[in-house]
């Protein structure tokens, strides 16, 4: 074998991005001071240093986010569906127009490597309001032989791991139909969606379509209990999208859950091997493996699993683990030191379970910030934790099959059922599984391909409700 590839560090600036020392809440159109005057940290995951300090909404700063949210709903529910549409427009440009402010943001605030924010992140985001101010004003085609409306005050909760996108996933739909919306961002990465109202405030949305309020739980508590408000959209863990389901039960709000995942990516020993393993390194080692759809366990048929796997590590050896703001990084910082430990946790139990843990010996981690090796699991079985629970993290967990039969089994054999990766040269085989997974999304030779054209939600335990597409529409209109 060659020497191996040295890479110069090819860093992107931080200049343009200006970081203020202090965050407030943004309700009404303006910034504001929160009520009791508390603030939190939020911190670079890679260095540990700190960025600013948050404001942190109580249940009054909720309530006077949901007054105003109220108070300009008329307006902007009447509005023609054309002007809705040009200040959805305005806002997907200048999105694009600040992209690289908003990459090198995202990056800092949750660690994902820059070339993700760069080329992924802020692009959909603003591809999800260029979408959405499409259908503003179609929404009578959009729902054929029916009238519909808005459905009033939503409050949107949104995770850590994309946090611009999920802004722009959630606000998108939301303001396209006429809905005015609270939305309380993950508490370890507020800074983007606070550049967003920045940014909302420069489009001239009128003030209290949108207010951000950012916290941690007991802020999202008090907005989802909120008795002003007329819908909940959350994308989180499971087990606070039952803690949602419960708390709102009986009120009469509706609600959207996009909850977490454990997705099957099957390898057919008839696919295109390559392909294949370049599509399984994406599916588990983008965003650091904090995306809800990661292709967690991968399950490769008999005859070809340990060609596959040796190709695997190969390609595992290759991939670059350290500063998220270089260019040349593949594998960026853990969110968080909680997440760090819940990542530790879970594989150390695959360790004390039986399981072949593997990582590859190239990966230096550094010495500062919060990282965690690419990490293959072999000898896994159906039982072990790491098969069963959502890690959240760069972990793959290898099973094997013999039969299409046998792949579907094991595939559905989760409580989640939020999406799937096929990999075969036979289209036939592909449709045939696509129609048996217990998935919301399954991809054919490819995985974690998002648009915003096309309809992403989950079954079982990964939540209801689709967003994206048409149907992301529907959950924020009252049909007549």
């Amino acid at each position: 074998m060659g020497t191996p590839i040295e890479y110069a560090a090819s860093r992107e600036s931080t200049d343009v991005v200006r970081i203020a020392a202090e965050h407030g809440l943004f309700i009404g159109g303006a910034f504001v001071e929160p009520k009791a005057g508390r603030r939190f940290a939020t911190v670079n995951p890679a260095t540990e240093e700190r960025l600013s300090d948050v404001a942190e909404a109580d249940a009054d700063d909720v309530d006077a986010a949901v007054a105003a949210a109220r108070a300009a709903l008329p307006a902007w529910s009447r509005a023609p569906g054309r002007e809705r549409a040009k200040v959805l427009y305005r806002v997907a440009r200048a999105i694009q127009e600040r992209g690289r402010e908003l990459a090198v943001l995202e990056t800092l605030d949750g660690g994902k490597p820059i070339r993700e924010s760069r080329d992924v992140d802020v692009p959909l985001a603003a591809a999800h309001f260029f979408y959405y101010a499409g259908w503003a004003d179609k929404l009578e085609w959009a729902f054929p032989n029916r009238t519909p409306r808005p459905i009033g005050v939503v409050g949107q909760v949104i995770p850590w791991n994309f946090p611009l996108l999920m802004a722009a996933w959630k606000l998108a739909p939301a303001l396209a139909t006429g809905n005015t919306v609270v939305l309380k961002p993950a508490e370890t990465t507020p800074l983007t969606a606070l550049l967003l109202a920045e940014i909302l405030q420069e489009c001239e949305v009128p003030a209290g379509v949108v207010n951000i309020v950012t916290g941690a739980g007991s802020t999202g508590a008090a907005l989802v209990e909120h008795p002003d408000v007329d819908k909940i959209a959350f994308t989180g863990s499971t087990e606070v999208g039952k803690a949602i389901q419960r708390a709102i039960a009986g009120s009469g709000k509706r609600l959207t859950l996009e909850l977490g995942g454990k997705a099957a990516n099957i390898v057919f020993d008839d696919c295109a091997v390559d392909q294949a393993v370049e599509g399984v390194v994406n599916g588990i080692f983008f965003n650091q493996g904090h995306v809800c759809c990661a292709g967690s366990r991968l399950l490769v048929q008999e005859p070809i699993l340990e060609p596959f796997l040796d190709k695997l590590r190969a390609r595992m050896a290759l991939l670059r683990v350290g500063d998220p703001l270089d260019k040349n990084t593949d594998v960026g910082a853990i969110n968080s030191a909680a997440q760090l430990t819940r990542i530790t946790e879970l594989v150390d139990a695959g360790v004390a379970e039986g399981a072949e843990r593997w990582s590859p010996s190239t990966c230096v981690l550094p010495d500062r910030g919060f990282f965690f090796a690419p990490t293959l699991f072999t000898g896994v079985t159906q039982s072990h934790r790491v098969a069963r629970e959502e890690i959240f993290g760069p972990v793959l967990s290898v099973l094997s099959f013999r039969t299409p039969d046998e792949a579907v089994a094991k595939a559905n054999n989760t409580t989640y059922g939020l999406s799937a990766g096929v990999w075969t040269e036979k289209a036939s085989k592909l449709l045939w599984m696509a129609a048996r997974l217990k998935a919301g999304v399954v991809w054919g030779n490819t995985f974690n391909k998002l648009d915003p054209t096309s309809p992403f939600g989950g079954f079982k335990e990964s939540g209801f409700g689709r967003e994206g597409g048409l149907h992301g529409l529907h959950p924020y209109v009252a049909l007549s």
